[in-house]
């Protein structure tokens, strides 16, 4: 048995199942669940018991099935309540459209709600609908919320829909959910203990009041990896620049808008963290001279000068060893990929560096997906296909963790860096 599966063993997860179509495969997805030795409890919608009966699922568990917000259990508890505080965690496949819009607002008229709003416990939701619902922007609202309330969002898979259509919307294969659930649990706690900070978003030099240089970073990328860092037990710091979206949870935020303030956040919390992850696109050029004043249009243009920005990485690179941070950089390159990121990290004084490709006919900026491939001083270390960042944020997450601690077996603030001298 692998170290994943044993970390089923003896957990007691709360399936929750919606009014899909896709309601049967819960029935396989309860069935490995308890093969992988979890204690499962159901509970389901009025509308999923149109789908699949309650005793289908009593038979495959042995144990009663929930579908009343306000029913006791043998014991005349409240159901909900007990599953609620008594979950390790909660899995709702298939999540609809409507319950995704639910747990979003808070909203509480089911018993699957009404468990999830209930607990504190991990949770994972795979939707399943049809294509158009997927990918109307209310829907992805909602999917953005519940990741900002640190649930697992699984994206649904591509293929033939009950619509008779083809497109995404699929519920992810029961396995592949078993295996995210195991994951949670291997990998729960593995950064307990770390204090990570991360810099995600854009900066923007003041022209005038009005006017900036900028770029059109996200930070979708640096907050993933802030989700994961907290999902796993990490003391996070995000430093965030300008960003498209919000902020998760359970962080310390400290904004940094421009490349100054950037530079002063990481240069004074750089010391006291044991891992920088340096994801923000940070301005490499800003106006000489910023006016204080609404620069008024003229007829014969503006004449700009820039200067450069200080090189943030570059000056953590060269701290004292025994403050320095393990150190991760990003890179986006148009050209010669391997060639600059490896130069970076080299110059730069860098641990790992992230590098992924840019202009080419996927653009990765603002996108919640991406293609990467992070560099060592041995040269490149994956070959990972185009996956969400959130799942990209969890690879690197383990391979971040593992170079930290060869480094440092028991890792203590100092005592890993008082080893490894900044490398020029």
């Amino acid at each position: 048995m692998t170290e994943d599966a044993r970390a089923l063993t003896g957990r007691r997860i709360v399936v929750g199942v919606s009014g899909s179509i896709a309601a049967y495969k819960a029935l396989i997805l309860v069935r490995e669940l308890t093969s992988a030795g979890a204690v499962v409890d159901v509970a389901m919608t009025p509308a999923a018991t149109a789908f699949v009966t309650p005793l289908s699922f009593a038979a495959l568990t042995h144990r009663p099935v929930v579908t009343d917000v306000l029913g006791l259990d043998p014991d005349s508890q409240i159901a909900h309540v007990e599953l609620a505080e008594a979950a390790d965690a909660i899995v709702v496949a298939p999540a609809t459209a409507n319950l995704l819009a639910e747990l979003a607002a808070g909203l509480v008229d089911d018993a699957v709600s009404a468990i999830v709003c209930a607990s504190r416990a991990r949770v994972v939701i795979a939707p399943a609908m049809d294509a158009g619902m997927w990918t109307h922007p209310a829907t992805q609202r909602n999917v953005e919320t519940l990741r900002g309330f640190g649930y697992l969002v699984l994206e649904p898979e591509v293929g033939s829909l009950a619509s008779g259509l083809t497109g995404i919307g699929r519920l992810a294969e029961p396995a592949t959910i078993v295996a995210a659930v195991e994951r949670l649990f291997a990998r729960s706690g593995d950064l307990e203990g770390l204090r990570v900070v991360i810099t995600a978003g854009g900066t923007r030099e003041p022209i005038d009041p009005v006017r900036f240089i900028g770029n059109r970073s996200s930070g979708k990328m640096g907050v993933a990896m802030a989700e994961a860092a907290r999902d796993r037990g990490a003391a996070v710091t995000l430093i965030g620049g300008t960003m498209s979206v919000t902020p998760p949870r359970g962080v310390t935020l400290t904004e940094a808008t421009t490349a100054a303030a950037m530079r002063e956040s990481v240069i004074r919390a750089a010391p006291a963290h044991d891992i920088l992850i340096m994801a923000a696109a940070v301005a490499d050029f800003a106006p000489a001279r910023p006016s204080g004043r609404k620069i008024k249009r003229d007829a014969s243009g503006l004449d700009l000068r820039l200067v450069p920005n200080p090189d943030i990485i570059a000056e953590v690179g060269e701290m004292p060893a025994d403050i320095r941070p393990f150190l991760v950089g990003f890179a986006a390159e148009s050209d010669d990929l391997e060639a600059n990121a490896t130069g970076k990290l080299r110059d730069k004084g860098l641990d790992l560096i992230v590098a992924n490709q840019v202009g080419g006919p996927f653009d990765a900026i603002g996108s919640d997906d991406n293609t990467v491939t992070v560099f060592g001083v041995e040269g490149a270390l994956t070959d990972w296909p185009m996956l969400p960042k959130r799942q990209i944020a969890e690879r690197l997450w383990d391979l971040i963790a593992d170079r930290y601690r060869r480094d440092d077996p028991a890792p203590t603030r100092g005592r890993k860096a008082a080893t490894r001298a900044p490398r020029r």
